[in-house]
This record gives C-alpha cells, structure tokens and sequence, in this order.
C-alpha cells in the first residue's frame, strides 16, 4: 500500500503542480524572445485546445500572434472567435461540480473582464490597419456594449465597471472616420472615466493628447461652449484649433507585458456557531461563516470536526517593464509617448474585485473533499483510502491560473501630424538606465488620412524562465 501512495504522489505532483505558464513553458519562451513563427507552431502543436477548456485562451493567443506578424485578416478570425465564446459561453454544471470535487481548472476558462474588452481592441486595430473604418465602428459598437454590461454588473464604488482607455480608443476611430461629435462623446467620457476612476484606481490620470483631441473635436463639432469650458478647466485658455495640411499618425506602443496569474495558500482555522461554520484567518482578517442549515447532520459534524486547512487561491504576479518611456520624432520634433491603459493594474484589480467569490468557493471545495476525508478515516476498513484520499485531496487542491498572459503590460500612444507624401519617422525606447534604441519608419499618406501603427516591446525586467 505504501508503495501504492508513493506512485500516487508522484503520479498527481507531475500532472497538477505546475501553474499554466509554467506548462507553456516553450510557447511562453518563444514569445518572450520574439520568435513569432516557432512561438505560433507551438501554440497550434496542440489543437486539442481549440475546443476543449482552455479555447479562449487559444483564440487570442492565436489572434495576438496574427496581429503581430500582420496578418490582420486571419488575427480576426481567431478574435471573433474568443467574442463568440465570451457571448455563446454557457456553464457546463457537470463540470463546474467537477470542479467542486477536484479544483476550478476542471471548468473552461471563460476569461476576465478585461481581457474580453481587449480582444475587441485588438480586433478593432486590425481593421484600421487594414483601412476598414466602418468595420472598425462595428467593433466600437460592440466595445460599448461590453462597457454598459461592466457598469450594470458592478454598481458599488471602486469598481472596473468603465474604462478610460477603450473609450479614448472609440474616440479616436470616429475620430479617423471625421465623425466629431461622436468622437467628442467618446473623448469625454474618456475624460470623465481617467478623472473619476482612473486616478483613483489605477494612478492613471487624463493624457495631454486626449484633452488636446477633446478641445479639437468640440471645435469641429461646433460645440463652442463645450470647448470654453474644457479650456478653463485644462488651463489652456490660449489654445487656438489651427488645421494643417497632411494627414497624421496615431502611434500605439504595447509595453512589456501583462502579469501572470501564480498560486498562494491560505490556513484557515474552523469553528462552529449555531448552524454556522465560520472559517477565518485571524492573521489577515478574514472572516467568513457558511450557513449550513441546509446540509444533513453528517455534513455538520464532519465540517465542525475540522480544525485547521490550507486553500490554494490565483494570485497575479507583475512582469515589470524593461523600457520606462518612449518618444517618437519626426522633422526634428520629438514628442513623448503618453499612457493610455496599465493593463497589468487593471489585471489586478479584476481578480481582487472577485476574490470573495473565489474564497467562498475554495473554501466549500476543500471543506467538502476534507470531510469526506474525516469520514472514511473514522472506519477502519476504510482508513487506507481515507489516506489515499488525503494525498489526492492535498495534491490537487490547486488554483485557476490561467490567464490570456500575452497581452502588453501597459499601453501608451502619439497622435503625430505627418505632411501628404513619404514620411521619416523615429520611435525611441528608454530603459531605466537612461540607453535607448531607436526604431526607424516610413509612412506615405495623403491629404486627410489617418495612419495607424502598433510596436511591441516584449522585452521584461526579469527572466520568466523559472520565475512564475
């Protein structure tokens, strides 16, 4: 027998110790270095995924690929494949018990909130690329759809429930599409959310370039008014719209990249009042009683006679940027890059939003497998598979770490006026030494146009290898 838990133990360490970035360890590695061919073979070397728990995650790791190699047109198919499932996504109950008896990895990923709202970026940039507009706006539409679903679903304060960034990025597509007014309603509720939310939230304030959009739209729109007010309150009285020939170049730098999801654990000590079963923490503060009215007399006494557990829950870990700011330079004018989104605080702040959800169900899933685990051990014809149990019980208590880990750590962008005819333009990046490698690009537009450019910097503070 003992040779028999032995195997076990190896068995179930081998199979479920590993975080889900440490399992696409080669896919990860490729990436990280910029080997976008080797990386996307090993993504599809296992197509099984295409449609099993992890299809989300296979859909925009796809659909980011694409993108980055230009291939715009097959990234959004793949895009519009993730939007599907985040709107067909149906819970499977048979698994989501399963889940319950083992951990959340038994479920399908179904994707954080602003992971749905970044493939619609993503999908949104590809069509601009590729000088479709109106399809563009269709991926606008469906961007607010997906705010107004954020602001019905949390309604308490300190909530992600509007984003700042995807509002801006609206902005700037009717912008492109010369629809002022509707590109000044988006630019202000843009400002509305950077001041309102942002701030407080994320540290994130208003960029310039936004104020500057705002002011130039309420010109445009003809909303005098509008534009004398958002004068005195941005301090710039004396700014006069000036139109000037040419077209221009709205320039997005993805930086670094997104956190990673780990796992923590957590002790939890167990007491009994009435016909509650208080798990608690006094060391961090957490509290939380379960009602078990509901449950027959053997659950009782099985949860009330446990003393003391550990719970494994999904923590973030930060990748931290290797370059800290960037400028872009053209005839001689150099202007900085300005941030929009730090998709890595966002990350964070959506898994700290339902953590309580995640505690409340880490905690039933344990206290019911430890149970059943106090049960058998109470016979002894049953005593050897109550230490079977025990070890699987141990070795597959395990977090959802699952998470879309290529996304940009953080996102900034330059609106840069460029004359009709063949542009030079140089993109700088700076680390925080103060050594900057410079970037050389040609653009040819014509009078009125709005060119669209993305550059990713994969590059990270520190080695992933080993890391998460």
């Amino acid at each position: 027998m003992k040779k028999i838990l032995v195997i076990l133990t190896i068995f179930f360490l081998w199979s479920s110790c590993a975080t889900y970035y440490q399992s696409n360890i080669n896919f990860n590695e490729e990436f990280e270095k910029g080997d976008l061919e080797k990386a996307l073979s090993t993504l599809r070397a296992h197509p099984s995924e295409a449609a099993g728990k992890k299809q989300f995650l296979f859909d925009v790791n796809n659909g980011l690929l694409l993108s980055l190699m230009g291939r715009y047109e097959e990234s959004n198919e793949y895009f519009e494949k993730a939007y599907l499932f985040g709107e067909d996504f149906h819970i499977n109950y048979l698994n989501e018990v399963g889940s319950y008896l083992t951990n959340p990895n038994f479920t399908a990923y179904r994707g954080e909130d602003h992971e749905h709202l970044m493939l619609l970026y993503f999908k949104a940039l590809n069509y601009l690329k590729l000088g479709k507009s109106e399809d563009a706006l269709v991926e606008c539409r469906r961007l607010n759809i997906r705010l107004q679903q954020l602001a019905d679903r949390y309604r308490t304060e300190n909530k992600y429930k509007r984003d700042a960034f995807i509002n801006t990025l609206m902005g700037i597509i009717y912008d492109s599409n010369k629809d002022y007014n509707n590109a000044f309603i988006a630019y202000r509720n843009a400002l509305e959310v950077y001041q309102e939310d942002f701030t407080t939230l994320f540290g994130v304030g208003a960029p310039e370039q936004l104020k500057l959009d705002l002011l130039r739209t309420a010109k445009l729109s003809g909303m005098d008014s509008e534009l004398e007010r958002y004068k005195t309150q941005f301090g710039m009285e004396n700014y006069q719209y000036q139109p000037k020939a040419g077209g221009e170049l709205v320039f997005f730098w993805h930086n670094g990249l997104s956190p990673v999801k780990a796992e923590w654990g957590i002790d939890f000590f167990i007491s009994r009042r009435d016909n509650y079963i208080v798990f608690s923490n006094p060391s961090l503060g957490f509290n939380f009683p379960f009602n078990m009215g509901s449950y027959n007399e053997k659950d009782r006494n099985s949860l009330s006679s446990l003393e003391v557990f550990r719970v494994a829950f999904p923590k973030y870990v930060e990748r931290p940027t290797y370059f800290v700011r960037s400028t872009i330079a053209v005839d001689g004018e150099e202007r900085p890059l300005q941030l929009l989104e730090d998709v890595s605080k966002v990350a964070f702040k959506c898994l700290d939003e339902r953590m309580t959800l995640e505690l409340s169900k880490a905690l039933i899933r344990v206290a019911l497998k430890k149970a059943e685990e106090y049960q058998l051990k109470k016979d002894d014809k049953t005593r050897t598979i109550s230490a079977v149990l025990g070890i699987i019980n141990a070795i597959t208590e395990k977090a959802d770490t699952r998470n879309w880990q290529t996304l940009p750590h953080s996102i900034y962008y330059s609106r840069v006026p460029l004359k009709a005819g063949r542009n030079q333009v140089t993109f700088t990046t700076i680390d925080n030494q103060g050594r900057s490698q410079k970037h050389d690009f040609t653009y040819e537009l014509t009078n009125g146009q709005t060119l669209f450019h993305t550059f990713s910097s994969l590059e990270s503070a520190f080695p992933s290898y080993g890391y998460y």
